[in-house]
């Protein structure tokens, strides 16, 4: 096994397991998939990154999101929150498991569901599973 291969941060976008995305999509009905590439978009309505879903509004939508996982994940993660803010918003992510982050006290730890993932979660195309947990966060 090339160990540097799976450990590495050769590209921070993980495709969503398409199991996981449709069990999720049976509860919530998404509508719009705000960090995609026009290949791996879960929802019809998408932004890819030359669309920078940063800077697009999510109000009224059913989102989810499964964001970069880079250095700009805590800038995805507030801007799930301060969407779901808004009237008729839902927001579902998909990310790291990083409770000691800034990020997840500021943003998800009182303020959402978060439901853990069991083990680990294979991205897209890799035969290997991730080398770090996930979890589901909720704004509702």
């Amino acid at each position: 096994m090339n160990v540097n291969g799976v450990f590495s941060s050769q590209t921070d976008e993980w495709a969503t397991p398409q199991y996981l995305f449709d069990e999720l999509d049976k509860e919530f009905h998404f509508d719009l998939d705000p960090a995609s590439t026009d290949e791996n978009c879960k929802c019809e309505r998408h932004f890819t990154k030359a669309d920078d879903g940063l800077k697009k509004s999510w109000g009224g939508c059913k989102v989810f999101c499964n964001p970069p996982y880079g250095r700009q994940i805590g800038k995805w993660v507030e801007k799930g929150y301060r969407e779901a803010q808004h009237p008729d918003t839902l927001v579902v992510m998909l990310i790291p498991a990083r409770t000691d982050t800034r990020w997840f006290h500021d943003y998800i730890w009182g303020k959402a569901e978060v439901r853990f993932i069991r083990g680990r979660i294979q991205f897209g195309e890799s035969r290997q599973n991730a080398p770090f947990p996930s979890m589901i966060v909720i704004w509702k």
